[in-house]
């Protein structure tokens, strides 16, 4: 068979990322892809005119200059902006927790009289050191907004008490006190014009790519064909679970067309009340200012992982960090494999972080080779 230089298991962004570092250098690149299609998550599928985002909203943000100098090599991007909208019981409220969230709670009208129900929710509950998620939420928002706007929808997406769920990961919750409704306030923000899947095709252009291949069905085929395997794919299923599976939560989509040309005026409504079995509804052209007579909605619910399931967010919490860490440290001998992305590395990451980690791993392998 052809030798490579680079065996990439995996299309999603790490993996483009690499796979276009080496072949801009002259390399020897094949790509394997167990789905039917490229671009990993963030893989856009044309519905009606409407690039519907298949594996969930995303929405690239960062404050990364060489990041977003990177990515605008492969896609021009638009200008939107992410304001979600919570919908409790139709009762809707401004994300993130901003001036406009503190005014239809409270009434309140100034900084200051939203800070000082703030804190004296927070006296009331007696938090001083958060020790789970339900103490931490309280002391960012006050009770009110935690019992209508963060308990039930948290508790939906982990599938977990909030009592039982760890303080950090409602740490990087955006609260302002300014009438301010950009959820990510990033120096650079939007959407690719055309799709996620577009871009990445312009990141793999000349590349050689194999479409449902699973890697780990065959690995003594292709193990052999190339000097440097990056492995973009779960850690624990690449050593076939023998320390037992990392968790994870997964989701699952209901996507349908609508024969009308607005459903919710809003690209992502999140349902914040434990009642309804969605965390939250996508309506795709918004991300793109649509215009077509047509909509296309995805609602999304959240689960719990199991063998056969499509991981989505890692577990990240004391045990399975642990269990990380050993797979982490066998992935450590490996002479061939470098083990990257969010599956590989068993870490939540944002688009950006996931291409700055494989900027950063393009150039120490090619500085190498």
């Amino acid at each position: 068979m052809k030798k490579y230089d680079y065996l990439i298991v995996g299309s999603g962004l790490f993996g483009a990322v690499v796979a276009q570092r080496a072949h801009e250098q002259g390399k020897k690149v094949l790509i394997l892809e167990k789905r039917p299609h490229i671009a990993g998550n963030v893989y856009t599928e044309e519905i009606e005119g409407i690039n519907v985002h298949k594996y969930g909203a995303h929405i690239f943000h960062t404050n990364n200059k060489e990041v977003w100098k990177y990515v605008n090599q492969f896609a021009e991007f638009n200008r939107f902006t992410n304001s979600p909208v919570a919908n409790y019981k139709n009762e809707l409220y401004s994300l993130p927790f901003n001036m406009y969230t503190f005014n239809k709670m409270w009434g309140v009208v100034t900084p200051e009289e939203a800070a000082a129900k703030i804190e004296e929710q927070k006296t009331a509950a007696g938090i001083t050191e958060p020790k789970n998620l339900e103490e931490q939420a309280i002391s960012l928002v006050g009770t009110d907004i935690y019992e209508k706007l963060v308990k039930g929808y948290t508790e939906k997406q982990w599938g977990r008490s909030c009592k039982e769920l760890p303080a950090f990961i409602i740490k990087r919750l955006p609260v302002r006190f300014t009438f301010d409704n950009n959820y990510f306030n990033a120096l650079y923000q939007g959407i690719p014009i055309g799709g996620y899947t577009k871009m990445v095709e312009n990141m793999l252009s000349g590349i050689e790519i194999i479409v449902n291949e699973d890697y780990l069905e065959n690995r003594e085929k292709w193990d052999h064909i190339a000097d440097r395997i990056i492995y973009t794919g779960a850690i624990d299923a690449f050593y076939d679970y023998q320390l037992g599976a990392l968790e994870y939560r997964s989701v699952r989509f209901e996507t349908e067309v609508l024969d009308k040309p607005n459903f919710q005026g809003n690209a992502a409504v999140n349902y914040t009340d434990r009642e309804t079995p969605w965390t939250r509804i996508i309506e795709h052209k918004w991300f793109e200012f649509g215009t077509q007579p047509k909509t296309v909605i995805s609602r999304e619910y959240s689960s719990e992982w199991k063998l056969g399931d499509e991981p989505y967010y890692p577990v990240n919490d004391e045990k399975n960090n642990q269990l990380y860490e050993q797979y982490k440290r066998m992935a450590q001998q490996e002479k061939k494999i470098i083990f990257g992305g969010r599956l590989g590395e068993y870490k939540y990451y944002d688009m950006d972080m996931v291409i700055a980690s494989a900027l950063k791993m393009s150039k120490q392998i090619l500085e190498k080779n």
